[in-house]
């Protein structure tokens, strides 16, 4: 099993910088597109429904005219985070890129949606801690494990199981699901629609989208 280590603190390598403030704010992007900006961070095993609900939500978002972008873990793999594996350590790298290019997607007032495992806690707290307060919403996507399984879509599972895949999440890798996620989703007995539809009305419930 693969063992979370001490917490390492993030050296700034480079020397000689300055922080530039912008001209225009986030504020006033977010005014322009009219709209609260956010994270929404789903969270699950692999195979949990994540990545197909958060697409679902995109598309019904883009319909009603808000300014989106999509997250997904096996798409960032192919560029930002193409040098890392699945040790623990290059999993918080991972969480820690992903949480600083979305804190660039709200800062530049657009809603963001992320569909990556994230299996420790911390890691996802991290991402919580550098934006401000309400601009996370963790999307906890709480299908059993056994289910996730069953469904294995990328026959991911089965490798684990037959020892190919070292260090996989719910198999011989921890899953620390969230204390308090904002929005929980059940997707062994919602239909897409039915989580979508959960997470609009859960979103217009604390304000990020019209009424």
């Amino acid at each position: 099993m693969t063992q979370k280590t001490a917490e390492p603190e993030v050296v700034t390598k480079a020397t000689n910088i300055t922080w530039h403030d912008h001209t225009v704010s986030k504020r006033e992007r977010s005014e322009l597109k009219q709209q609260r900006p956010c994270i929404l961070w789903f969270t699950g095993f692999s195979g949990s429904g994540k990545s197909t609900v958060a697409n679902a939500l995109e598309s019904a978002l883009y319909r009603q005219g808000y300014h989106t972008y999509l997250l997904d873990a096996d798409n960032i793999r192919h560029g930002v985070n193409k040098n890392l594996g699945f040790s623990a350590e290059d999993r918080e790298e991972n969480i820690r890129r992903i949480g600083e290019v979305a804190k660039l997607f709200v800062d530049s007032g657009v809603i963001v949606l992320t569909a990556f495992i994230s299996p420790y806690r911390r890691d996802r707290d991290m991402v919580r801690e550098i934006v401000e307060e309400g601009e996370f919403v963790e999307v906890f996507v709480n299908t059993p494990l056994d289910v996730c399984e069953d469904r294995d879509p990328k026959g991911l599972y089965k490798k684990a199981r037959a020892g190919q895949i070292k260090g996989f999440t719910g198999i011989d890798d921890p899953y620390e699901a969230p204390e308090k996620p904002e929005i929980t989703l059940h997707t062994e007995r919602q239909s897409i629609e039915e989580s979508v539809t959960q997470i609009l009305d859960e979103l217009t419930a604390r304000g990020y989208l019209k009424a």
